[in-house]
């Protein structure tokens, strides 16, 4: 039997419930739904009214007191103790836990977010000395010494495998002492860092420690949950803080996840398409999605590529953007042998980057001979549309060559670099007539070797009929052979004069240079 003037003395609400019969005769049955902790706040509460308003309290029941004490309604009148009031107090004390201290009332406040009586203002206390203590620079991992072993054990199974905290540094031993945390109080703590301007590195790394940790156990509608949380709490983050392989990983998971949502898709594409320049070839080769008979997912290659654009600012560096399009070439090499590619897909994938994002067309040229070989029924304003993507300027030699010789590529195209190829054994030759006497025979042989190749253009040129130009080269060709062949000759002779000539000479004979044989002319 209950004393109910010693519990209404102390309780508002017993006070409201027992009325007039203060008396203990008769029978008077009370039912508290969700009373805060059940019969152990209970218990604490009963213990509390009849030990006069005194009771301890203790870093593991300031929460459970505090909750109970707001749902009986214990606050001061001015005659009794107050069992709120003596719970606020206790935590002004809270900056002096030690670290156990603190993760067992955090996780109190986590058991007792459901009650009616929610520990809001002790939760947010905990939380800012939790954040706190990681945050300050002078504060050091607890398990560094013997001085204090974690008395606090999570009774739940989200700890991973493997020890986080053995293998632990100075920023990451607090790594396996949140996993118990709730996604919701997760996104709070990730919060109040990012407000404290906590280093953004080591919460990247947290979250993704905490995704592969919870998704053990989680069910398929708990592990949407939780990825929807971290892809919009990484989002948050500094982009540089981010990795590109750990943001590829979890792009897989989400994918296999049914229920996850469009828009929380389209942020991962955005965070990974921000570090796109990180990644390697195999990151990009995604299986396409059902019904598709695609070898990867091209689609969503051209979406991380115009995210990439998207957050590309002015400023940034070329090096960036031509990683890009150099990631993006060994993607279109490995693409364009796929039957089920369309023209209109590969053109929009050859032409996605601006021109400055290549130094040179030769990676681009193999991807789009290759695919013109596998698809070879397609029309020829396809084909054109294709070989838009191409500069001729910025392939070589060899590539130009194998372009004029090619009858898979348009014959417009063709041509196009069979000039191209001539105009660059023509600037080659006329730089010749200028090049220093004593440099002069350095790149004769190289000419000498395109020259090697200049019959086969020729030939091209005729099967496809360049009228005027064709005619051109066979007049200019036997002179352009014998200028070859009189070059090594006079550098021959050169040479062999250099050797006579006293080192004392050898700079007034370069200043008279322009008086020696012009054979080039």
């Amino acid at each position: 039997m209950v004393d109910k003037k010693t519990l209404a003395s102390f309780s508002k609400r017993f006070g409201g419930l027992f009325g007039n019969s203060m008396d203990n005769s008769g029978n008077l049955k009370v039912v508290f739904h969700d009373f805060p902790g059940g019969a152990v706040g209970f218990e604490l509460i009963a213990r509390f009214c009849y030990n006069n308003g005194r009771t301890q309290i203790t870093p593991a029941s300031v929460v459970l007191l505090n909750c109970a004490a707001q749902f009986m309604e214990m606050e001061s009148d001015g005659h009794r103790p107050s069992l709120l009031n003596q719970t606020k107090k206790s935590l002004d004390g809270i900056s002096f836990w030690s670290w156990s201290e603190l993760l067992v009332a955090l996780k109190e406040c986590q058991d007792l977010l459901l009650s009616p009586s929610k520990p809001s203002l002790i939760l947010d206390k905990v939380l800012d000395c939790v954040v706190g203590r990681l945050v300050s620079p002078i504060v050091a991992s607890p398990y560094t010494s013997s001085s204090e072993n974690s008395s606090f054990q999570c009774s739940c199974d989200t700890r991973s495998s493997y020890s986080i905290r053995n293998n632990s540094s100075q920023v990451s031993w607090w790594f396996e002492d949140l996993l118990f945390l709730n996604i919701d109080l997760i996104g709070k703590v990730i919060k109040l860092m990012i407000c404290q301007h906590f280093d953004h590195a080591t919460i990247t790394k947290f979250l993704f420690c905490y995704q592969r940790s919870r998704f053990v156990t989680a069910t398929p509608t708990e592990k949407c949950r939780i990825m929807e949380v971290i892809i919009n709490l990484l989002s948050l983050l500094d982009r540089n803080s981010l990795s590109c392989k750990h943001l590829f990983d979890m792009f897989r998971v989400a994918s296999s996840l049914e229920k996850i949502s469009k828009h929380c898709k389209s942020v991962l594409e955005t965070l990974i398409g921000s570090q796109l320049d990180q990644a390697t070839i195999d990151f990009l080769l995604v299986p396409p999605p059902r019904k598709k008979h695609y070898m990867y997912d091209m689609n969503l290659v051209l979406r991380l590529v115009n995210a990439f654009q998207n957050e590309l600012s002015c400023c940034s560096s070329l090096v960036r953007l031509r990683k890009v399009g150099s990631l993006l070439d060994s993607y279109l090499v490995e693409v364009s042998a796929d039957s089920y590619l369309t023209p209109s897909k590969f053109a929009a994938l050859v032409l996605l980057l601006p021109d400055s994002a290549r130094e040179s067309h030769d990676r681009l040229f193999q991807a789009i001979d290759i695919f013109l070989q596998v698809h070879g029924g397609i029309c020829e304003a396809e084909k054109m549309r294709i070989c838009s993507a191409l500069n001729y300027a910025k392939l070589s030699t060899d590539a130009l060559r194998h372009l004029a010789r090619n009858s898979k590529f348009p014959s417009r195209i063709a041509i196009q670099g069979f000039i191209n190829q001539q105009s660059k054994l023509e600037n080659l030759f006329e730089g010749q007539k200028h090049i220093d006497t004593f440099s002069g025979s350095i790149s004769i042989e190289e000419s000498i070797k395109e020259n090697e190749n200049s019959d086969q253009v020729l030939v091209y040129a005729k099967r496809v009929d360049v009228p005027g130009k064709t005619e051109q080269l066979e007049v200019q060709l036997p002179g352009m052979q014998f200028r070859v062949t009189e070059l090594d000759k006079f550098s021959g002779t050169i040479h062999t004069q250099i050797g006579n000539i006293p080192r004392t000479r050898l700079s007034s004979l370069g200043n008279n240079a322009r008086f020696l044989p012009k054979l080039c002319s």
